[in-house]
């Protein structure tokens, strides 16, 4: 620490999670003066995080693999999508990342981060923090944003059990990961559900009934019932003492706005508003913010984190969440059909961890065309409508 009234650090990285520590990591290792602070630094990291293998970094080290699987999907019918894919070992990536913030001496402060001033960050208590540049990783919630997310946000949310392999291969067998079954084997009406199965590691896969989006999200005790009936309707009966995953996030988090901090991972917010996915893009994206940070200009800093083109395909993704929210149930299946049936190059650049504008523009018009005409009305309104409204009808 530095004494006077000079700052304690160059950067100080609000949130302990994935993108809190990769960008404390990134920056130190740039020579950058860094601390991290966060409310309960011995907390456990809960959450399963997958991504497609090809986007994750060449530089994570492989014991922080837990699974790798060829994914499939099922939406009418079944999709091979031709891609691998990885679920982290997330106790693993703490223990790397924990280590690398230890050996580059980077301070972790326990608090809660309440304002970002200049040069300054408050925490609770009192307690101040100086610093050159702030750096808002503490997730949806964006507790240093101008303003605060929507209260009636559109939710991904998740009821899930991690089950031994042999007990879950009715529904994924070895070798395999279950992006997404979109079929109703749960026997409930109401809102579109799928199954998620991936291998998390040491022989277990985990089976999650996901509502992908609804305004509110649907809630967790309907999503127990239909994976239940799901795994009952295939013959599982998982065993009475297995770990219990449960996901509630935001899809639509606003842009974070800020006159001094930095927001980044799911605060910037980096969430694929039609997958949900955020720790292929956030890990990729924390030595390019942290390049930026050492050169100090405030343009390299806005590019790092939004470039010109990461707003247009954010803006075009976001409109897709809304044709979703307003789709008739019964029509989400034939969709996913649609969507799991267009070349790969096109499945890839919609759900690409880092986006390319034309790349995006052109999925969208190929699934435009193979798209019939009522599901073409269903794609074009969300540009010309307000957001969906609650229930997302």
């Amino acid at each position: 620490m530095v004494g006077g009234s000079g700052p304690e650090a160059d950067v100080a990285v609000v949130g302990g999670g994935p993108a809190g520590r990769a960008l404390a990591v990134a920056c130190a290792e740039r020579g950058l003066r860094t601390v991290l602070v966060e409310r309960r630094p011995a907390a456990a990291w809960t959450a399963t995080y997958g991504s497609w293998a090809d986007e994750l970094p060449a530089d994570l080290p492989p014991d922080c693999v837990a699974a790798e699987a060829i994914g499939h999907a099922v939406a009418l019918t079944r999709h091979d999508l031709g891609r691998r894919y990885r679920v982290l070992d997330t106790a693993a990536l703490r223990r790397h990342l924990d280590g690398r913030l230890a050996a580059l001496d980077v301070p972790v402060r326990e608090g809660r981060a309440v304002r970002a001033e200049p040069g300054r960050l408050l925490l609770s208590g009192g307690v101040c923090v100086r610093a050159r540049w702030i750096v808002d990783a503490a997730g949806h919630r964006q507790p240093l944003a101008a303003r605060p997310p929507p209260v009636l946000a559109a939710e991904q949310t998740a009821y899930g059990l991690v089950v031994p392999a042999a007990t879950a291969a009715p529904l994924v067998a070895p070798g395999t990961a279950l992006f997404m079954d979109w079929r109703a084997d749960h026997g409930m009406p109401g809102p579109p559900t799928f199954l998620y199965g991936v291998p998390v590691g040491s022989g277990e896969v985990l089976l999650e009934e996901t509502s992908l989006a609804r305004r509110p999200g649907l809630p967790l005790r309907v999503l127990r019932a239909r994976l239940a009936a799901r795994l009952a309707a295939h013959g599982i009966v998982p065993p009475p003492e297995c770990t219990v995953e449960r996901v509630r996030f935001p899809l639509d988090v606003p842009r974070h706005r800020a006159p001094h901090a930095i927001g980044f991972g799911a605060a910037a917010p980096f969430v694929h508003p039609a997958s949900g996915f955020s720790v292929a893009a956030t890990l990729a994206a924390a030595p390019r913010l942290a390049d930026a940070l050492a050169d100090g200009s405030p343009r390299a800093i806005r590019q790092a984190v939004w470039p010109a083109s990461a707003c247009l395909v954010h803006r075009i993704r976001r409109i897709g969440l809304e044709a979703l929210l307003r789709m008739p149930p019964a029509e989400v299946p034939g969709f996913f059909e649609t969507f799991f049936a267009l070349p790969d190059r096109h499945q890839r650049a919609y759900l690409a961890a880092d986006p390319a504008p034309g790349a995006t523009a052109a999925a969208m018009a190929a699934l435009f065309v193979r798209a019939d005409m009522r599901m073409r009305m269903r794609l074009v309104g969300p540009a010309l409508l307000p957001p969906a409204p609650p229930d997302g009808r």
